[in-house]
């Protein structure tokens, strides 16, 4: 499902216009993206957690060209579900 393909789905449900469904929905993504840049995680009760991790300092290699290489420390987004989101998709049938 697309960003298109939800605001169309809650413009529907709700009878309010694409428009002001699209600002809303842009609005909730760049506060997610804000708290996470920013250091701060997003809780949203029966949904889930939008989380930042940090990735520890680590070496690699690259076979190509036979060298090591050092991936520095970086901090990544993460989803973790609710426990009531994990029950419904368990139940789901595709």
């Amino acid at each position: 499902m697309t960003k298109a393909e939800i605001v169309t789905e809650i413009a529907k449900t709700t009878g309010i216009d694409k428009a002001s469904v699209l600002a809303v929905v842009e609005g909730l993504m760049t506060s997610i993206k804000d708290s996470l840049a920013h250091g701060e995680n997003v809780y949203l009760r029966g949904f889930g957690s939008f989380i930042v991790k940090e990735r520890k300092e680590k070496t690699a290699r690259n076979i190509s060209k036979n060298m090591t290489i050092i991936i520095p420390a970086h901090n990544i987004p993460a989803f973790k579900p609710a426990e009531v989101f994990k029950a419904e998709i368990a139940k789901a049938r595709f």
